[in-house]
């Protein structure tokens, strides 16, 4: 079995130089978005056992079990968009919108992949730092997938209506779900 990874493509994904310094494409929000990822890395804080008791085990373990889970929901998304794949809210002119596979579940399952290896990073380590990362990285995705549907919907006809039937990120949560809004 051949498998055809995606190219490293920064010119057809729209970033340049300018578009860093003026944010034409949406590459601050790429910006943040991979910050708050990269703060990840960062030590729990407050110290586990620093409050005087053991962080449950039951909890470390359930969000190590979601922490890969988000990884296998990511890799699914990031195969299903083949050559749609880019990381700024702007699309590739002329790369097909991708429905189905992740994309029949929700519009944005990278976006809900990343939240749900936060979750599992935040439960893991019972890190109140992580745990307002987690925050953080709702509100940036959030943000960047409402940019990046108003350039969806002005470039597929058809986004309104996959739009209407599909849930954003989270089903049924206001700021991840914005269908009923």
């Amino acid at each position: 079995m051949l498998i055809h990874l995606p190219k490293f493509q920064p010119e057809r994904w729209g970033l340049s130089w300018g578009g860093w310094l003026d944010n034409r494409h949406g590459e601050w929000w790429l910006l943040a978005q991979l910050a708050l990822i990269a703060a990840h890395l960062l030590p729990p804080w407050p110290a586990p056992g620093a409050w005087g008791y053991a962080w449950p085990l039951p909890l470390a373990l359930a969000g190590a079990i979601l922490l890969l889970l988000g990884l296998v929901l990511a890799v699914q998304a990031f195969w299903g968009l083949g050559s749609s794949l880019t990381p700024l809210p702007d699309p590739i002119p002329g790369a097909p919108l991708v429905t189905s596979g992740a994309y029949g579940r929700c519009r944005h399952p990278l976006y809900q992949a990343v939240l749900l290896c936060s979750l599992g990073v935040s439960l893991a380590l019972g890190s109140l730092l992580h745990l307002a990362l987690l925050l953080a990285l709702v509100a940036v995705l959030g943000g960047k997938a409402r940019r990046e549907e108003r350039a969806l919907e002005l470039a597929y006809p058809d986004y309104a209506a996959y739009r209407a039937r599909t849930p954003a990120i989270i089903p049924r949560l206001p700021w991840l779900d914005w269908r009923a809004l």
